[in-house]
């Protein structure tokens, strides 16, 4: 399977239950890159448009670009409201936007998609002199017991698991091999979730290496999940910790 449809059929789920990014990494990217209201970002695998929708609202224009079509359809949805938000369809690689166009391009739980010398090339074509390049991704917080002991679940269930994140933020040189002469600046967010049952469950129901209704191990991971919810829960709320990691450089 391609991973541009690794999604399909997940839009309504990833929508539902995937969580934004904290105000503190917002901050920051504005006050790094010094964005204004003039400023024309390209959010590369958008996705439903989840961190769209946060820089939106700081006035700015937003191009979301996707290659799914059911994500996109989604973003969309919620968002064409937005006389300043623009949907294209296009993928990291060939997004179809005009040379020197952009202010920044950012990329929210995508990159690991991602041909990376492809899209280097690519946003380098795309951005304006001196612009940077912001990835991002939430990720659960590697530590926790919780997160081992899901980790192990998703090993045991789902054949297509490499790792949260597709084990990216293991490869640290993938960034030093994107990012021009290997600089850029590394911050991590404390973004610790409070989740109920159905939260927690739709968290991992939402990956793309979750099995699907209509396969096999469906149920067994469900009902792992729910065991471990039950083990880790208090008052039928559970605490994900997770941790907001942001990579920021020139390409």
């Amino acid at each position: 399977m391609k991973s541009t449809e690794k999604f399909t059929d997940k839009a309504e789920v990833y929508e539902k239950y995937r969580p934004n990014y904290p105000n503190e990494y917002v901050e920051y990217l504005f006050a790094a890159t010094m964005l204004n209201e003039n400023s024309t970002i390209a959010d590369i695998g958008s996705g439903t448009g989840i961190l769209s929708r946060q820089l939106l609202k700081r006035n700015l224009t937003v191009i979301g670009v996707e290659p799914n079509d059911d994500m996109r359809k989604k973003a969309e949805q919620l968002l064409n409201e937005n006389v300043r938000f623009i949907s294209v369809k296009g993928e990291a690689e060939q997004t179809t936007l005009r040379d020197k166009s952009v202010d920044l391009v950012t990329v929210a739980q995508a990159f690991h998609w991602f041909d990376k010398e492809k899209f280097r090339l690519e946003c380098k074509r795309i951005l304006k002199p001196q612009a940077k390049v912001a990835l991002v991704w939430n990720s659960g917080d590697g530590a926790s017991e919780l997160n081992q002991k899901s980790a192990e679940i998703c090993q045991k269930y789902c054949p297509n698991f490499k790792g949260f994140s597709g084990g990216i933020d293991e490869t640290p040189e993938v960034y030093q091999q994107f990012f021009k002469d290997g600089t850029y600046e590394f911050k991590s967010f404390r973004n610790d979730l409070e989740l109920d049952f159905e939260g927690f469950l739709g968290r991992y129901l939402s990956a793309s290496y979750s099995p699907k209704k209509n396969e096999d191990e469906y149920e067994n991971f469900r009902n792992a999940l729910s065991n471990l919810f039950e083990k880790y829960s208090n008052n039928g709320q559970i605490i994900f910790p997770n941790i907001t990691r942001s990579y920021l450089g020139k390409v």
